[in-house]
């Protein structure tokens, strides 16, 4: 069996789901199992459930979608409690399998903690071996052991776990947004530029913190504000209590763009930018920018669709429904064998022949990044009898590796280091034009003066990038 990924789409490494509630009608680890379920398109190899009974943590995880390693019967084992943390996973560190399913676990002299995250760090190499020379052991290859390594090895010289977790995340770099379980408390971090999203919510008097805010709609929570870059913000029985040492006011924020462009769900709102609204600009853009004399606008499903209807909407020409995708299948799914991995697209999508035939066809997609997928997409769009495609790109032209939490990590393998020119990627992927938004518009996306990390596109980092962050840099260390 063949654990097969779309070749041409970007896969994000996580989503962070917990909630702390005295409230004992309110089942937390039910309310965690919603909430990841509306967070996993943010991850789909693997997932996992803790909650805290009066200090101590059950928990399980394994490969697979939440509902699949989630049935009933394993939800009622994890028991009642206050607090629960949940995970979803698409490691960009670290292999798939169980061992690396989030969150992670960790006892220490002076209790236990429960850790899952959402990024990369740069770092991470660096601080492992350093750790390793102290003596630390490690069981995973993720990243997220190193944090937890990080966090217990300061609180056993803190006299608290809030202070233990401002002392750490100092040492680390690169994209962390982190949701931490102690015997006690629930903490959140973002990291100081705040790279990837995190969201705080309540639930009656209950509180929860989420990767985006579709999961606290997911459990009918209230949206209260997302975390600032650098902040800590701890919930326990005396309630609601911000950090901001870490915080910089004078460092630009450096979101990145893909979560607005792909990641995020669009009913999402991040740093009070709504996603939808924001693809919906980058199709208006793309409009205004390549103008096509064409029949049909259509979306690649799903987070194509947005920006087709941005498209449609400014040049004025019709929008319709031309491709529809397989609602059972994720963006993960097994293969029977590698030679069917070709025929993944046809699967996944099908042309709408009656929408698509005798028209020349304008369809866009949230970005094209090694080309293999579109390229399939435009074929089967000309089988369906399209008389022409035109290839639209949400996203500028992918050109350099990401190191915060993207599994972009080869320059030779991106379509647009491999041609020089639009006319020359048209053709290979067998369209008749083909656009890109322009990385100068990205801007336009998000609030004015909102600061955003966008160095797939130009290779500009906003942090210090080792010569060397393999992302497979600890596989060879286990079997």
């Amino acid at each position: 069996m063949h654990l097969m990924r779309d070749a041409d789409k970007l896969h994000e490494e996580c989503g962070v789901f917990g909630i702390y509630s005295n409230d004992t009608n309110i089942d937390v680890a039910a309310a965690v199992y919603y909430g990841l379920f509306a967070l996993q398109h943010r991850g789909q190899e693997s997932c996992g459930i803790y909650v805290s009974d009066r200090g101590v943590p059950a928990g399980y995880k394994s490969v697979g979608l939440v509902n699949d390693v989630f049935t009933k019967d394993v939800l009622a084992r994890l028991g009642e409690g206050k607090m629960a943390l949940g995970h979803v996973r698409y490691g960009t560190t670290g292999a798939t399998n169980s061992r690396n399913a989030q969150p992670i676990h960790v006892n220490h002299s002076n209790g236990s903690l429960v850790v899952a995250h959402n990024g990369n760090l740069t770092n991470a190499g660096e601080l492992r071996r350093e750790y390793e020379m102290d003596g630390c052991i490690f069981h995973t290859t993720s990243d997220t052991e190193v944090i937890a390594y990080a966090i217990t090895r300061e609180r056993i010289k803190c006299g608290s776990i809030e202070e233990a977790v401002r002392t750490a995340v100092r040492s680390l770099e690169g994209a962390y947004s982190l949701v931490l379980m102690s015997s006690q408390k629930l903490i959140a971090c973002r990291d100081p530029l705040g790279f990837r999203p995190l969201c705080i919510g309540t639930l009656g008097d209950s509180y929860v913190f989420a990767s985006e805010s579709c999961a606290l709609d997911a459990v009918g929570a209230q949206f209260v504000r997302d975390l600032l870059p650098g902040e800590i913000v701890v919930i326990d029985n005396e309630g609601l209590r911000a950090i901001t040492d870490n915080c910089d006011a004078s460092r630009k924020k450096h979101t990145c763009i893909f979560e607005y462009i792909y990641f995020a769900r669009p009913d999402s709102v991040i740093d009070g930018n709504s996603v939808h609204i924001s693809r919906e600009n980058a199709g208006k853009i793309l409009a205004l920018e390549y103008p096509v004399d064409a029949d049909v606008v259509i979306g690649v499903p799903d987070s194509g669709l947005d920006a087709a209807i941005g498209y449609a909407r400014q040049s004025g020409k019709p929008y319709a429904i031309g491709l529809i995708k397989n609602k059972y299948i994720a963006r993960t799914f097994i293969q029977p064998d590698q030679k069917d991995r070709s025929n993944g697209v046809r699967i996944k999508l099908n042309a709408v022949t009656a929408v698509v035939k005798g028209k020349r066809v304008i369809m866009v997609d949230d970005s094209i990044v090694r080309g293999t997928t579109v390229a399939r997409i435009v074929r089967l769009l000309r089988e369906a009898g399209a008389t022409e495609v035109h290839a639209m790109s949400a996203a500028p032209p992918f050109k350099h590796p990401c190191y915060f939490g993207t599994d972009i990590d080869s320059r030779e393998n991106l379509l647009a280091n491999q041609y020089k020119t639009h006319e020359d990627i048209a053709a290979a992927i067998g369209a008749d034009s083909v656009g890109y938004l322009p990385v100068e518009e990205l801007r336009k996306l998000v609030r004015p003066k909102q600061g955003i990390c966008n160095s797939c596109f130009t290779g500009e980092y906003p942090v210090h990038i080792p010569e060397q962050p393999l992302k497979s840099k600890f596989e060879e260390k286990l079997p």
